[in-house]
């Protein structure tokens, strides 16, 4: 057993504690240096030698005092988790001894093994030389003993092999155009525009001894075979429930370890499904976001095994039951603190707040398959479109102000907004509620929430950055649409009133403020014309559509042999995955649950003959012996069928994506009826018998 301390936090000297952050340069460095550290950061510009010299041998003096031996450039491949590689900071010297030295050309750029991660072509085997380049917009951190210095990484020949490089590049590419709308309406004082991004983080806890047990926990983060319990999520009793004393433990400590690292974890509770938690954090600087997500997630894997528990982030470890994903609340800002996308009081008559609105819109209409693909993962085809999710189905809840006012401005000029009102609740004992101007909607994809739009379709163990490089760059070519036309207006005002009133018109078909998750929505959708892009494998394709392979090139965030780099990463991805899935199914077939079964059959058979030689009755004894002889049969059956289409799948050597299809309609498919044999068997069998913990096991005894 665990035992569970209580321990009192002090926030304030904990947060940042581990992090090189601005109040920490502004304290080591020279005024000079940090202004023009500062204007890099700020402004984009180059940084010299000189500034990475200083700045160095700082960052290496405030990481030993607190205890660092080692630095790393972690960057974040296509693997879609983060990397890292460690070199002391140790120097020998001609006595023998050592001296702690870090310059500046260590600091701005390492050299890792650029043939040993997944390049899409980009780099063959003996192509080895990759480079990391700092990223001096997102501060560096101690982990471990070692100085973590967030870079982007790229080949030897420049293309981008990372997460975070397209990332930075929208950013920029929509800064540009934001700011030329901005202009237009008056606004010179703003510098930079950036979009913030809060990720709320959702993942399952269950105890390290059933993890251990579980060959498909282990190797591919999801159960393969399950049956549902008798309890599953049906009485909503788990959703923000008092937290177990042990997992209030290890999400305090939790807390904890990611404030000292300058992650702003903010929210925690129980999500709807038992042994489901979330975890969100205040908003931030997209790409700063990006870095929190991911440290976000390894620093639960490891607190969790603190705490003898094991954190599952796939969509879908636990068929039946809800899933987890990760909720993209994205929004823009500028650098004097507007939200762009806050309507403010009188929402009918903020223009500026109108045209970046629609702009949004128009966007998610136009490359609504790039935002599919976006949130694309074998795993997330579990997810998308079960009853927890949204369907594959893009589209827009804006709510009833919002629509109310989009009505009017299709019929000639909004003169109204509706507001929400006061709610009461019947009693003096209670106060009168201010009502917001609109409900929310939770099934939606892509949701706006007040002042942000929300993107709930990114899957729980998905990076967050190609979806925000997506939203970024498909924002700023619709800003960049709607700032041509309005650069060369005569009348500024009455073209602008004319660009909102047919961009609604023209878009109107993405929004959606009913229940996505009907099957009427699904057939209003597809007279609507929306794409209905049900698995990863149909949603690759966008990658490779001329007009997004322009759109990403028109940008600069990604060239067409980076994007198609990325289309052949994606299917390799899902062909390993699904190959791993079968051949662990079958593993676990033939060596666990085959055995467990034939020995109660053979276990039945013998109390069938002691008690009939005895005079008894036996008929119940042997009904459920020839159930389980049945489905013993049909289970061998599929388990063969499987096997052959592995084999099948892995004949197909045209092209990735052929194999990918083929993994889909073959192996994809033959997995579903053995499981559901498997699942049946285990309802069947003695519990003594069963070689594997149960869901009730998993989901319930923390």
């Amino acid at each position: 057993m665990f035992e569970v301390k209580e321990k009192a936090v002090d926030l304030g000297a904990i947060f940042g504690v581990n992090v090189f952050s601005d109040a920490v340069m502004r304290q080591s460095l020279p005024k000079a240096i940090y202004k023009a550290l500062r204007k890099t950061i700020e402004e984009g510009l180059a940084l010299s030698e000189e500034v990475a010299e200083v700045v160095a041998a700082a960052m290496k003096e405030w990481a030993v005092s607190r205890g660092a031996t080692h630095y790393t450039h972690w960057f974040q491949p296509m693997t879609g988790v983060t990397a890292e590689k460690h070199d002391s900071f140790i120097s020998p010297t001609a006595d023998g001894k050592v001296i702690m030295e870090f310059s500046g050309r260590e600091l701005v750029k390492g050299e890792p093994d650029a043939s040993s991660f997944p390049s899409g072509g980009l780099r063959t085997t003996f192509e080895a030389r990759g480079y990391t380049a700092w990223d001096c917009t997102s501060p560096a951190f101690i982990k471990d003993n070692s100085l973590y210095i967030p870079t982007a990484f790229c080949a030897y020949t420049g293309e981008a092999l990372d997460k975070k490089t397209p990332l930075l590049r929208s950013m920029d590419a929509l800064n540009k155009q934001a700011l030329r709308i901005l202009r237009l309406f008056g606004n010179s004082a703003v510098r930079r525009v950036t979009t913030t991004v809060g990720p709320e983080q959702e993942y399952f806890l269950i105890d390290k001894r059933y993890f251990d047990q579980r060959k498909d926990l282990i190797l591919t983060g999801r159960t393969l075979f399950g049956a549902r319990p008798p309890k599953g999520q049906d009485l909503e009793d788990h959703y923000f429930g008092q937290l177990k004393d042990r997992i209030a433990a290890f999400m305090s400590d939790l807390d904890s370890e990611l404030w000292k690292m300058g992650v702003s974890a903010k929210t925690k509770h129980n999500e709807v499904a038992p042994a489901q938690h979330e975890l969100a954090p205040i908003f931030n600087t997209t790409n700063i976001a990006n870095d929190h997500n991911q440290l976000t997630m390894e620093t639960m894997k490891k607190v969790a095994l603190r705490h003898g528990l094991v954190c599952l982030l796939h969509e879908k470890p636990f068929a039946g039951v809800n899933g987890s994903g990760k909720h993209n609340n994205w929004s823009l800002a500028t650098d004097d603190g507007q939200n762009l996308l806050d309507p403010g009081s009188t929402p009918h008559e903020n223009m500026q707040f109108l045209l970046f609105l629609t702009a949004v819109i128009k966007a998610v209409d136009d490359y609504a398959d790039l935002l599919r693909v976006a949130a694309a993962s074998p795993g997330n085809d579990h997810r998308l479109g079960a009853n927890e999710a949204p369907p594959a189905i893009i589209s827009i809840f804006l709510g009833d102000q919002l629509t109310d006012i989009f009505d009017q401005l299709q019929n000639g000029g909004a003169t109204s907004c509706k507001n929400g009102g006061t709610l009461s609740l019947g009693t003096s004992n209670l106060p009168d509620l201010y009502k917001d101007s609109t409900d929310r909607n939770r099934t939606s994809p892509f949701a706006f929430t007040g002042n942000k739009f929300e993107f709930r379709m990114v899957g729980s163990s998905q990076t967050i950055a190609q979806a925000n490089f997506t939203l970024n760059t498909i924002v700023a070519e619709t800003l960049g649409q709607f700032a041509d036309r309005l650069e060369a207006a005569d009348d500024l005002p009455k073209a602008l009133a004319a660009l909102i009133k047919e961009t609604i018109c023209a878009h109107r078909r993405i929004i959606f403020n009913g229940n996505n998750y009907t099957q009427e929505w699904v057939e209003e959708a597809a007279r609507r014309g929306l794409p209905n892009t049900a698995t990863t494998v149909e949603a690759i394709q966008a990658i490779r559509r001329e007009k997004n392979l322009a759109l990403m090139e028109k940008h600069a965030v990604l060239s067409r042999g980076e994007m198609e780099s990325r289309a052949e990463i994606l299917y390799e991805n899902y062909i390993k995955t699904l190959h791993i899935e079968a051949l662990t199914m079958i593993e676990m077939a033939r060596r666990q649950i085959l055995p467990a079964v034939i020995a109660y059959k053979g276990h039945l058979a013998g109390v069938i003959v002691q008690v009939g030689a005895a005079g008894g009755d036996v008929s119940v004894e042997q009904a459920l012996c020839g159930e389980i002889s049945s489905r013993l049969t049909a289970f061998s059956q599929n388990l063969e069928r499987l096997d052959k289409a592995v084999d099948q799948a892995e004949a197909v050597t045209s092209s990735a994506a052929d194999k990918a299809v083929a993994y889909r309609d073959l192996v994809f498919a033959a997995m579903a009826p053995l499981r559901q044999d498997g699942d049946r068997l285990e309802e069947l069998i003695a519990a003594a018998y069963w070689p594997i913990p149960t869901y009730s096991d998993m989901l319930f005894n923390i």
